[in-house]
């Protein structure tokens, strides 16, 4: 047992209070002030900030691995074909990446890591906690989405080879015509289940039965538009990714009831559909009640710097409440998981992060991290 003393604590879901973490078994097994357990190490938190460890719900960490130079060639996108739904970032995950350390640095414990956005259908995204070096110990959940892609990315690769799809038109239809083929193959396969097994169609039948959702890359407003008609027209389930334009029909969104994952947000910008990228989306979106979570698109942002990209919200007029939740229960809640982590409540993973201040204080640093009551990460 461990019992976290003294600190201030921020539970997310409740107000701050200053107080003590009893963990037990991997998990918070009481809140409160002035709790005693004989036998428990005690980890002193006084003058600290307590808060549950930040996830991340659309990462490509350890499949753009860091610090291999230019010339390697990559594992987050198979460029080799436009419909690639049955790869799986789960097989190429490299735990060795050295930005994992540094991820669990800035309190960062939990992420879903997707295929990049070369493809219309680029393959199957994961859940994973940073507490092991073998992958298979930390996945929570495979496939937990079918990672696919609108706009210029897959216009620009595909148009390099001078073949489909080299236009919005065609990226459209690539998807629309993959979704048809799976239903088809679904009435097959009711009507004779000997019908051969295709693993490229598997995962769209897994999306068609909303048993995982599509993870949608958009960034211009219509391209967001499109890829919930696409949705609609065949019923399953989408998180839009980016997002970039959606402050722009924020009401729609709204109304659509989708939820987001904004961002990267702290940076340059680096192509046509970030022209009107503005920080202030994260204040217009939040304001409108849509659940929203915000990303850093490792390695786009450093995850180290998750809090760094949050808190220079603050300067746009976001508040501080809805930052946080940006970083912990909004994207446990998209992600499916808000029954385990996202915030501290009794009976939730101790996924805990002791820091020295406030994390939104660019002096702050994580000093120790829990991943279920395990200490990860010392500073």
């Amino acid at each position: 047992m461990i019992l976290i003393k003294n600190g201030t604590i921020y539970p997310i879901t409740k107000s701050p209070f200053k107080g003590d973490i009893l963990i037990e078994n991997g998990q918070i097994k009481k809140i409160g002030e002035n709790i005693e357990e004989k036998g428990a190490e005690v980890i002193d938190a006084t003058s600290k900030y307590v808060f549950p460890g930040f996830i991340d719900a659309h990462s490509h960490i350890g499949v753009f691995e860091e610090g291999v130079g230019e010339f390697y060639y990559q594992d987050g996108n198979e460029y080799s074909n436009p419909l690639t739904p049955h790869v799986r970032a789960l097989d190429a995950f490299y735990p060795g990446d050295k930005a994992i350390k540094r991820a669990l640095s800035g309190g960062v414990t939990t992420v879903m890591v997707v295929p990049g956005s070369a493809n219309p259908i680029g393959g199957q995204g994961f859940i994973l906690k940073f507490k092991s070096d073998i992958v298979d110990e930390m996945v929570i959940r495979q496939p937990a989405g079918l990672k696919m892609a609108f706009g210029e990315n897959p216009k620009r690769v595909y148009g390099s080879q001078n073949k489909t799809p080299m236009t919005r038109l065609g990226v459209t239809a690539v998807i629309r015509e993959y979704f048809t083929k799976v239903k088809d193959y679904m009435r097959r396969r009711q009507e004779d289940p000997k019908t051969p097994i295709d693993f490229t169609l598997e995962i769209g039948v897994k999306v068609l039965k909303k048993e995982i959702p599509a993870r949608c890359h958009a960034h211009r407003a219509d391209d967001i538009v499109t890829a919930i008609r696409i949705a609609e027209e065949f019923n399953f389930d989408l998180v839009i990714e980016h997002a970039t334009e959606g402050y722009k029909i924020a009401d729609f969104l709204k109304k659509k009831k989708i939820p987001v994952v904004l961002g990267p947000l702290f940076g340059f910008r680096t192509k046509l559909e970030l022209t009107d990228m503005t920080y202030e989306a994260i204040k217009i979106i939040n304001e409108k009640g849509i659940l929203a979570a915000l990303m850093c698109d490792h390695p786009v942002i450093h995850l180290e710097h998750a809090n760094i990209q949050a808190a220079t919200a603050l300067r746009y007029g976001a508040k501080e409440e809805d930052l946080l939740k940006m970083l912990t229960i909004n994207p446990a809640k998209i992600l499916k998981i808000d029954d385990r982590v996202g915030s501290i409540e009794e009976g939730k993973d101790a996924d805990i992060v002791i820091w020295n201040t406030h994390p939104f204080n660019f002096k702050a640093r994580a000093e120790k991290v829990f991943i279920e009551g395990k200490l990860v990460y010392s500073d």
